[in-house]
């Protein structure tokens, strides 16, 4: 396995749980504390510092601690990995849909004929 594909993996791994992407998805207005992450998901502090830990090995989320507060913020870069992938992945499936798209039509006429 390449270390892209390592990255990917990891990515996507952070990614797979709704409760990391929903942390996420609050990172993404602004830096917040830890414990202001864990309220909403109803989860014990212990448990959403094991998620911020997924998050923060796959290079998505930063953290930083102050005195006593730990302030995690997105490393929107991050995602760059992902994206690039997905792009790849609609761009082979888009031509593989025109090619059976021009299949298709060239048997409809065929039939017509």
């Amino acid at each position: 396995m390449t270390k892209h594909q390592a990255d990917l993996s990891l990515l996507f791994h952070a990614l797979s749980d709704p409760t990391r992407r929903s942390i996420l998805t609050r990172l993404a207005e602004g830096p917040a504390r830890v414990t202001d992450l864990s309220e909403p998901t109803g989860y014990s502090l212990p448990t959403v510092m094991r998620h911020l830990a997924v998050l923060e090995e796959a290079g998505l989320i930063a953290s930083a601690k102050d005195g006593r507060v730990r302030t995690c913020a997105i490393v929107p870069e991050a995602f760059k990995p992902v994206r690039t992938w997905l792009d790849e992945q609609r761009l082979i499936w888009e031509r593989r849909l025109d090619r059976f798209e021009a299949m298709a039509l060239k048997a409809m006429k065929e039939k017509d004929e």
